[in-house]
């Protein structure tokens, strides 16, 4: 999701959730992504998966970004769409499982974000996986706007 704010361009980044993400932060930051579902297209998998994780509904049009593959091999395909949200309105997000502490036995549930926000593109850079940057390049040239360098 983007928005354009005092003639700047913002893009919507989520925090994973969970105890081993709770300390880290630049670079560590992603698009809303997910899994694709039996019969599911690459688009309807996006859509629903955004709205899982952060509880917002995007609506069209969606602009095709393509694809990049993550370090661990995962492949993310990706779609633009401009939207609105109140940076103060908190996201809601599924939950996942693990054990915790480790190796103790007790299963808790962890939200698989833990917070989102619209972030410039300066700063957008710094928070983003690295592997997923080329995806802002593809916003930007779709958008026919100048790449943003982080500093």
């Amino acid at each position: 999701m983007y928005r354009f704010r005092g003639g700047e361009l913002e893009v919507f980044l989520a925090h994973p959730g969970g105890p081993y993400s709770a300390r880290k932060d630049e670079g560590y930051w992603t698009i809303p992504k997910g899994g694709q579902k039996f019969a599911e297209t690459l688009l309807d998998a996006a859509q629903r998966e955004f709205e899982e994780e952060v509880g917002i509904k995007p609506q069209p049009p969606y602009h095709a970004l393509g694809s990049i593959r993550q370090k661990g091999g995962k492949v993310v395909h990706a779609w633009a769409f401009e939207g609105q949200w109140d940076d103060v309105r908190p996201i809601h997000s599924n939950n996942f499982e693990m054990a915790w502490p480790p190796y103790s036995g007790q299963m808790r549930e962890f939200p698989e974000i833990d917070r989102a926000q619209f972030f410039t593109m300066l700063e957008a850079r710094r928070k983003l996986k690295d592997s997923q940057c080329p995806l802002l390049d593809r916003l930007e040239t779709m958008l026919g706007i100048g790449h943003a360098k982080a500093i």
